[in-house]
């Protein structure tokens, strides 16, 4: 094993929190270096596979347009785009992890996501506002819904991209196909380094501090299987298949502390003929998500979820483990042709698995639904359909009324035309437990005592989300923790400070 020279910040993975961490960390004056398991062609974490929309708090059109100053002002007077104060995001986070978010957490990922999107901003990320997924155009302006507006120029390729491109030019210092293996500890118990293995073996990195920020265990079968259940093996993987865990096991191995939803995590629909790991090429595109204004079927037929319940941004989280728990791990999203001007764009792309029938007996038979359990749903569906507003920008209340299982919002019968029917099974993204962090982004033993020199961000913290989140949260944590991490790290490395 050799020694290699000594960092005063390590950074340990490469998507949006890491990279956030090592920019901040360079800001604080710190030298850094960043790990990545995976070789330069596969490098950027989940962040590469993301939309790259990133969910965050502000208060009037002033502060949104400081985040798109390219825009004209034609653009900029189309958009109709609801304040979202910071009160707002923390109830919708508490109100979609049913109260269970780490309070401490939730408040600073709300205070600070403004800070870290206008931050981004000035370090050259550039942000565009998501025209195509998050707003409708009615009359001549475009009605943004969900409070997510703003993704990355080039989704999270461009994303990911973009941040590498600036921690280059910042001087922070990259290493690829460089696995961390075991955090080193002096006799204090103060951090002072890394084992890593690289292509020449096993090296010792020396570090006054280290940011864990290699994401959570969703590629792990083994892993998922003991803390999600049984099951979760068979899962497809939205994102890189590097994201093993590595860095909650290092630091459980030193006495960590395990916090958060060990035995839940972000899982959507996912198309049935995915492949297990996610595609560079199709990135997020293999997702379905537009059934709020279509219907959910299993293979028997039966609906099983409310697909109208809430946006799409506070739903589809979960949604994915629901299709895991139905038979042959397999469902199917029906749309009748009033609707299919609202599809997303990955409904159109050629990989997809999806059938097209003039009547719902063709169509269950394309799909290998049962006939005629599928036709009685339809009909108990349509029998059962309000009347009212349809308005696809607000929660219109178009509901459903004498069936078991309700359509909350958006109900239209399903009465013309062709048919559309898109398989779909479960896509788990990232997993919610990991580790207990502070306001500063510095991880706690089993006895809530800060362990000196270690901190983390991203999706390997544990405490923000629970069962479920709020569509683009994730990226937001990855950033606003990411930057707290980096400069908590560098202070402590350069100052001695915590």
């Amino acid at each position: 094993m050799t020694n290699l020279q000594e960092y005063q910040v390590v950074v340990v993975g490469a998507g949006n929190a890491a990279l956030s961490a090592a920019l901040s960390a360079r800001e604080e004056g710190a030298s850094v270096l960043l790990l990545e398991k995976a070789p330069i062609h596969l490098r950027g974490g989940n962040t590469y596979f993301t939309g790259g929309a990133i969910r965050f708090a502000f208060q009037g059109m002033e502060q949104l347009i400081k985040l798109i100053p390219d825009l004209s002002q034609t653009e900029m007077d189309s958009m109709v785009v609801p304040d979202y104060p910071t009160a707002q995001y923390y109830d919708d986070l508490m109100r979609v992890t049913e109260g269970l978010s780490d309070p401490q957490l939730a408040q600073t990922l709300v205070n600070d996501s403004y800070p870290a999107m206008l931050w981004l901003r000035q370090k050259g990320v550039r942000f565009v506002p998501l025209w195509g997924r998050q707003a409708f155009k009615l009359g001549d302006k475009y009605h943004f819904w969900g409070n997510l507006n703003l993704e990355a120029v080039g989704a999270g390729k461009g994303l990911s991209d973009q941040l590498f491109a600036i921690a280059e030019k910042q001087g922070v210092e990259i290493r690829y196909q460089t696995k961390a293996v075991r955090l080193l500890q002096d006799d204090r118990a103060r951090i002072r380094g890394i084992v890593v293995q690289g292509p020449e073996g096993f090296q010792n990195i020396a570090a006054q501090s280290v940011v864990l920020a290699c994401g959570g265990f969703e590629a792990n079968a083994e892993m998922r299987t003991r803390y999600l259940g049984a099951g979760w093996e068979l899962a497809k993987v939205r994102g890189t298949q590097y994201n093993t865990g590595d860095g909650i096991r290092m630091a459980l191995e030193i006495g960590a502390q395990p916090y958060g939803n060990w035995s839940s995590c972000h899982a959507v629909a996912w198309d049935l003929n995915a492949p297990p790991y996610g595609n560079r090429q199709i990135a997020d595109l293999y997702q379905k998500h537009s059934y709020q204004y279509g219907l959910i079927v299993n293979i028997e037929g039966k609906r099983f979820v409310d697909e109208g319940a809430d946006y799409r941004n506070y739903t589809y989280a979960r949604y994915g483990r629901e299709i895991l728990k139905q038979p042959q791990r397999a469902a199917f999203q029906i749309f009748d042709a009033k609707v299919t001007h609202l599809w997303r764009d990955e409904y159109r792309i050629p990989q997809v698995t999806k059938a097209e029938a003039t009547t719902f007996r063709e169509l269950a038979e394309k799909l290998g639904i049962a006939p005629e359990a599928f036709e009685r749903t339809i009909q108990e569906y349509n029998a059962a359909v309000q009347p009212g507003e349809f308005n696809p920008t607000v929660l219109d209340g178009k509901s459903t009324k004498g069936i078991d299982l309700p359509k909350s919002n958006w109900a239209l019968p399903m009465d013309t035309p062709p048919y559309y029917g898109f398989a779909v099974t479960c896509g788990i993204t990232f997993t919610f437990g990991g580790l207990r962090i502070d306001q500063r982004a510095q991880v706690w033993d089993t006895e809530e005592i800060p362990i000196p020199g270690l901190y983390a961000a991203g999706e390997l913290v544990g405490g923000l989300f629970y069962n479920n989140y709020p569509g683009g949260s994730g990226l937001c944590s990855g950033a606003v923790f990411g930057r707290i991490a980096g400069a908590s790290a560098a202070r402590y490395a350069v100052q001695g400070q915590r």
